[in-house]
């Protein structure tokens, strides 16, 4: 009976630490809630003198609108027109003058080897060049021109608009020049006494100057060709464009031809101004 009873004793005395330990626990756990459920408050709100992210993107949209006042704005049209000025200066002679010689001016046949370069079409039909890929075109004419030697160019111009520009040319580069007519097999036939061994022809029309053209595909030397909108540049290992059937314009490109070629070689010569050339002056 004595021991009944202190077992009985034992087992309340276990029931209460287990009691204890649960209650123990429970204060722990809610005690960890607590903590966890402010360290998310904590971060859910700034502390103080930290900003929120509202007031912080506030702040900077405040610093940026005062920075634009202060940044003096360029208009789109003065932009335009600072880079207009900015071509017309690289250019090789002023964008008036290539307008006043007719150069942009094509015919109402465009081939596809044009159609890149063709800017519009007037009212009358007449198909219009780009002034500044007439300008890029010639440059890049020019400095393949300055590759070779006077010797080893000759320069085909059967149409009578082009002979007075194409003879100074000659006179002014050391450069052959053929106008009225080019003798058949001259680069091919070296039986013929005037035979002539050439590296670069240049070639002022493909259609008129197309014997000229052939017989240099044919000996397989290097062909410079003038092209205008109604032109195949079929052949050619370097185009310039422009308008090739006027007296102006042709000596625009032969004048920019010459000066620039007696520029790269120092070849010392008095080379009369545009006008000449344009057949304004004599």
């Amino acid at each position: 009976m004595v021991k009944e009873k202190k077992e009985e004793i034992k087992d309340e005395d276990k029931d209460e630490e287990v009691s204890k330990e649960l209650i123990k626990k429970a204060k722990k756990e809610s005690l960890d809630t607590k903590k966890v459920k402010k360290t998310k408050k904590e971060e859910a709100s700034p502390k103080d003198g930290e900003k929120t992210l509202a007031e912080k993107k506030k702040a900077l949209l405040e610093k940026v609108a005062k920075l634009k006042e202060k940044v003096e704005e360029t208009s789109t049209e003065d932009l335009k027109e600072k880079v207009k000025a900015k071509k017309k200066t690289d250019m090789l002679i002023p964008l008036e003058d290539y307008v006043k010689a007719g150069i942009y001016l094509g015919t109402k046949a465009v081939t596809p080897d044009m159609k890149p370069f063709v800017y519009r079409r007037r009212a009358d039909g007449l198909a219009i060049f780009n002034t500044d890929l007439i300008d890029a075109k010639l440059k890049e004419g020019i400095e393949y021109l300055n590759k070779f030697e006077p010797e080893d160019v000759i320069l085909v111009c059967k149409r009578q608009a082009g002979w007075k520009a194409v003879k100074m040319f000659s006179h002014l580069t050391g450069i052959k020049v053929f106008t009225k007519k080019y003798p058949a097999g001259i680069l091919t036939n070296s039986q013929l006494p005037d035979f002539f061994e050439n590296e670069l022809t240049i070639v002022a029309d493909s259609w008129l100057d197309k014997n000229a053209l052939n017989d240099t595909l044919k000996v397989n030397k290097k062909v410079l060709m003038i092209c205008d909108t109604n032109n195949f540049a079929k052949g050619a290992d370097q185009i310039i464009i422009g308008n090739n059937k006027h007296v102006k314009s042709l000596g625009v490109i032969f004048y920019l031809l010459a000066r620039e070629y007696c520029k790269a070689k120092k070849i010392q010569a008095e080379i009369p101004d545009l006008e000449w050339w344009t057949g304004e002056t004599e």
